[in-house]
Protein backbone atom coordinates (compact mmCIF):
# COMPACT_ATOMS: atom_id res chain seq x y z
CA UNK A 1 0.00 0.00 0.00
CA UNK A 2 1.28 3.36 -0.81
CA UNK A 3 1.36 6.53 1.27
CA UNK A 4 -1.48 8.22 -0.69
CA UNK A 5 -3.85 5.39 0.26
CA UNK A 6 -3.24 5.90 3.99
CA UNK A 7 -3.53 9.67 3.64
CA UNK A 8 -6.89 9.19 1.88
CA UNK A 9 -8.15 6.89 4.64
CA UNK A 10 -6.95 9.36 7.27
CA UNK A 11 -8.82 12.22 5.57
CA UNK A 12 -12.03 10.16 5.45
CA UNK A 13 -11.74 9.31 9.15
CA UNK A 14 -11.12 12.95 10.06
CA UNK A 15 -14.12 14.07 7.99
CA UNK A 16 -16.32 11.51 9.73
CA UNK A 17 -15.11 12.67 13.12
CA UNK A 18 -15.70 16.32 12.26
CA UNK A 19 -19.04 16.12 10.45
CA UNK A 20 -20.90 12.91 11.27
CA UNK A 21 -20.23 11.96 14.86
CA UNK A 22 -20.66 15.33 16.67
CA UNK A 23 -24.34 15.61 15.77
CA UNK A 24 -25.04 12.64 18.06
CA UNK A 25 -23.66 14.58 21.02
CA UNK A 26 -25.51 17.85 20.46
CA UNK A 27 -28.91 16.52 21.49
CA UNK A 28 -30.35 17.17 18.02
CA UNK A 29 -30.18 13.60 16.76
CA UNK A 30 -30.78 10.28 18.49
CA UNK A 31 -28.55 7.26 17.98
CA UNK A 32 -31.09 5.90 15.48
CA UNK A 33 -30.71 9.08 13.42
CA UNK A 34 -34.08 10.56 14.38
CA UNK A 35 -33.88 14.33 14.53
CA UNK A 36 -35.07 16.04 17.68
CA UNK A 37 -36.52 19.46 16.99
CA UNK A 38 -36.47 21.05 20.43
CA UNK A 39 -38.41 21.22 23.64
CA UNK A 40 -41.55 19.12 23.70
CA UNK A 41 -44.81 20.93 24.25
CA UNK A 42 -47.08 17.90 24.16
CA UNK A 43 -47.22 14.18 23.36
CA UNK A 44 -50.40 13.02 21.67
CA UNK A 45 -50.93 9.27 21.85
CA UNK A 46 -53.73 7.96 19.68
CA UNK A 47 -55.07 4.46 19.27
CA UNK A 48 -56.65 4.49 15.82
CA UNK A 49 -59.06 1.66 15.11
CA UNK A 50 -61.90 0.66 12.84
CA UNK A 51 -65.56 0.18 13.62
CA UNK A 52 -65.11 -3.57 14.03
CA UNK A 53 -62.10 -4.43 16.14
CA UNK A 54 -60.43 -7.78 16.71
CA UNK A 55 -59.19 -8.73 20.17
CA UNK A 56 -55.61 -7.72 19.28
CA UNK A 57 -56.73 -4.26 18.16
CA UNK A 58 -58.65 -3.80 21.39
CA UNK A 59 -55.67 -4.99 23.44
CA UNK A 60 -53.29 -2.49 21.80
CA UNK A 61 -55.56 0.38 22.77
CA UNK A 62 -56.55 -0.87 26.21
CA UNK A 63 -52.96 -1.57 27.26
CA UNK A 64 -51.80 1.82 25.98
CA UNK A 65 -54.55 3.54 27.95
CA UNK A 66 -53.73 1.54 31.09
CA UNK A 67 -50.00 2.36 30.73
CA UNK A 68 -50.64 6.07 30.37
CA UNK A 69 -53.18 6.20 33.21
CA UNK A 70 -50.88 4.21 35.49
CA UNK A 71 -47.56 5.95 34.86
CA UNK A 72 -48.41 9.36 33.41
CA UNK A 73 -51.41 10.63 35.37
CA UNK A 74 -49.67 13.93 36.21
CA UNK A 75 -48.80 14.50 32.56
CA UNK A 76 -52.39 13.71 31.56
CA UNK A 77 -53.74 16.21 34.09
CA UNK A 78 -51.34 18.93 32.93
CA UNK A 79 -51.99 18.29 29.22
CA UNK A 80 -48.36 17.34 28.54
CA UNK A 81 -49.70 13.97 27.36
CA UNK A 82 -53.06 13.28 25.75
CA UNK A 83 -54.53 9.91 24.93
CA UNK A 84 -57.53 8.93 22.89
CA UNK A 85 -59.13 6.03 21.08
CA UNK A 86 -60.30 7.20 17.65
CA UNK A 87 -62.34 5.34 15.08
CA UNK A 88 -60.48 6.20 11.86
CA UNK A 89 -63.52 5.17 9.81
CA UNK A 90 -65.74 7.96 11.17
CA UNK A 91 -65.94 11.14 9.10
CA UNK A 92 -65.37 13.38 12.14
CA UNK A 93 -61.93 11.77 12.59
CA UNK A 94 -60.93 11.96 8.92
CA UNK A 95 -58.59 14.96 9.21
CA UNK A 96 -56.68 13.57 12.18
CA UNK A 97 -56.39 10.13 10.57
CA UNK A 98 -55.11 11.80 7.39
CA UNK A 99 -52.62 13.92 9.37
CA UNK A 100 -51.14 10.74 10.84
CA UNK A 101 -51.35 8.69 7.63
CA UNK A 102 -53.42 5.97 9.29
CA UNK A 103 -54.12 2.88 7.21
CA UNK A 104 -55.57 0.60 9.89
CA UNK A 105 -55.64 -0.15 13.57
CA UNK A 106 -52.50 1.36 15.06
CA UNK A 107 -50.88 3.22 17.94
CA UNK A 108 -49.38 6.58 17.06
CA UNK A 109 -47.31 9.06 19.03
CA UNK A 110 -47.47 12.66 17.88
CA UNK A 111 -44.86 15.01 19.29
CA UNK A 112 -45.58 18.72 19.28
CA UNK A 113 -42.51 20.88 19.84
CA UNK A 114 -42.44 24.37 21.29
CA UNK A 115 -40.96 25.68 18.05
CA UNK A 116 -44.20 24.69 16.26
CA UNK A 117 -42.93 21.54 14.55
CA UNK A 118 -44.73 18.22 14.71
CA UNK A 119 -43.43 14.68 14.35
CA UNK A 120 -45.57 11.58 14.09
CA UNK A 121 -44.53 7.97 14.50
CA UNK A 122 -46.40 4.71 14.48
CA UNK A 123 -45.27 2.26 17.12
CA UNK A 124 -45.60 -1.22 15.63
CA UNK A 125 -43.62 -2.95 18.38
CA UNK A 126 -46.59 -2.85 20.75
CA UNK A 127 -48.31 -5.49 18.61
CA UNK A 128 -45.63 -8.00 19.58
CA UNK A 129 -46.18 -7.35 23.28
CA UNK A 130 -49.98 -7.59 23.65
CA UNK A 131 -49.84 -11.08 25.15
CA UNK A 132 -47.65 -9.90 28.02
CA UNK A 133 -49.24 -6.97 29.86
CA UNK A 134 -46.17 -6.16 31.98
CA UNK A 135 -43.83 -6.25 28.98
CA UNK A 136 -46.18 -4.04 26.95
CA UNK A 137 -46.58 -1.50 29.74
CA UNK A 138 -42.85 -1.36 30.54
CA UNK A 139 -42.02 -0.97 26.86
CA UNK A 140 -44.47 1.87 26.20
CA UNK A 141 -43.57 3.53 29.50
CA UNK A 142 -39.88 3.56 28.53
CA UNK A 143 -40.67 5.02 25.09
CA UNK A 144 -42.71 7.86 26.58
CA UNK A 145 -40.26 8.50 29.43
CA UNK A 146 -37.44 8.79 26.90
CA UNK A 147 -39.40 11.32 24.87
CA UNK A 148 -40.27 13.34 27.95
CA UNK A 149 -36.71 13.00 29.28
CA UNK A 150 -35.30 14.52 26.10
CA UNK A 151 -37.28 17.62 26.96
Amino acid sequence: MDKKYYIGIGIIVILLLVFAIPKYFTGNVTASGTEIFGDIEKLEIIHFHGTNQCSSCIAVGDLAEKTINTYFSDELKSGKITFQHLNAELSENYNLAKKYGVTGSSLWIGTYYKDGTFKKEENINVWYKINNKADYMNYLKSILEKKLGDN
